[in-house]
């Protein structure tokens, strides 16, 4: 197993996983163990074969990615989610937790069951319409408040929205579109303009 910087691939997921099982990953884990995570799924990339998931079958990987590229899609200015990374992030730390098997793996199952119940087909043999119909029932609680049957989904597709955003954010792309450049050294700090009125 590869190390970089004293921590192996194993390690450095590990971290993300626990840190990530109590809400977004960046207010757990250092930017650079999200890097690394960042590197590793570059560095497949670059091998020239497709990413192959860790832990989603290929139809749940499809599905991820779909779901990812609706929360977060390209645009003028950037890249989406897909592009940042954002699916592979997800399966890599979801490879690594438990309860992200459980709770992700068991979401894309109850996505493409409840589908099948309303419409007839898995979420992504759905119709535009439909897919945009079952995510709009699961991206709000107070409808799980209203249909305790959808308390799954809706659990499932806030983590999954907050996972996607961390595996955008902590992304080249999602740092470009932040326009961060990094800790600065300035020569000289002129403090905050003048409030007009005090």
């Amino acid at each position: 197993m590869a190390q970089t910087n004293g921590f192996s691939r194993r390690d450095v997921l590990k971290s993300l996983s626990v840190g990530a099982a109590v809400g977004s990953v960046l207010a757990a884990i250092p930017m650079e163990a999200a890097e690394h995570v960042h590197h590793i799924i570059e560095t497949e990339k670059a091998r020239g074969a497709a990413y192959v998931p860790k832990y989603f079958t290929a139809h749940q990987y499809e599905t991820l990615k779909a779901l990812c590229e609706t929360i977060l899609p390209a645009d003028t200015d950037s890249g989406g989610a897909v592009e940042a990374g954002a699916p592979e992030f997800i399966d890599l730390l979801t490879s690594e937790n438990l309860e992200y098997q459980q709770k992700l793996g068991g979401g894309l199952l109850w996505l493409d069951g409840t589908c099948g119940d309303r419409y007839g087909d898995a979420y992504l043999d759905c119709t535009h319409d439909q897919q945009h119909a079952i995510l709009d029932l699961i991206a709000y609680r107070k409808n799980a408040e209203r249909d305790k049957s959808l308390t799954y989904g809706v659990e499932f597709f806030s983590l999954l929205r907050n996972l996607t955003s961390d595996g955008f954010f902590t992304s080249k792309i999602g740092i470009e579109y932040l326009g961060f450049m990094g800790n600065t050294f300035l020569l000289e700090f002129p403090g905050c303009p003048p409030v007009p009125g005090l």
